[in-house]
């Protein structure tokens, strides 16, 4: 009978102190690749600089008491869209807002929120850009680089039947100055959104 090949070799009967070495040389290529990084190698975390604020989160239009009043009704969050509005690094949340109906379509308003001063506080709102007293409903929602458009839904007056508006206009509003104006799309610009 032959012996198997390599039985009298030395590194075929491990010892304790193959082992020992074996994880020895293991750890030190594991610390020393935690310490190589890319040139071009950053943390993930981004900071504004003011108030030390995220800009990849939305504020939550959950969290916000709207100035809709809806009598024995609930407002409702129906649209919701977030960029960065005013270029300041963080993100803001336009929310389409209505009183809660399970026939018609009560008239919405659109608002604004930023991000609180207080990080345990709910999100601010800070500019509305349709009243519910307009009397008007938004059919969809955009935001697109510091841009919100909407196609909005009226109606000229009393006298037209409230299933059929028959005033149709896509707006868009932008941050110049300190304040979103607000300015008409042509009649063949469509929003694509929610």
């Amino acid at each position: 009978m032959q012996p198997m090949a390599g039985q009298d070799l030395l590194h075929t009967q491990p010892r304790p102190m193959h082992w020992l070495a074996t994880a020895t040389a293991l750890s030190a290529v594991v610390a020393g690749a935690s310490f190589v990084q890319p040139p071009d190698a950053t943390a993930t975390t981004s900071h504004n600089g003011s108030a030390g604020r995220h800009s990849s989160a939305a504020p939550d239009p959950g969290k916000v008491t709207f100035p809709v009043t809806c009598g024995p009704n609930r407002p409702e969050v129906v649209k919701k869209a977030s960029g960065d509005l005013d270029g300041d690094g963080t993100t803001e949340t336009v929310a389409v807002v209505r009183c809660h109906s399970d026939t018609g379509t009560p008239p919405s308003g659109v608002y604004v929120l930023a991000h609180p001063t207080d990080p345990q506080a709910a999100p601010r709102l800070v500019a509305t850009l349709v009243a519910p007293t307009q009397q008007l409903s938004v059919r969809s929602l955009a935001v697109k680089d510091g841009v919100v458009s909407a196609a909005l839904l009226g109606y000229s007056d009393l006298n037209v039947p409230r299933c059929c508006p028959d005033v149709h206009k896509s707006v868009k509003w932008q941050w110049r100055d300190g304040k979103f104006i607000e300015s008409e799309l042509p009649a063949a610009s469509s929003t694509n959104g929610v």
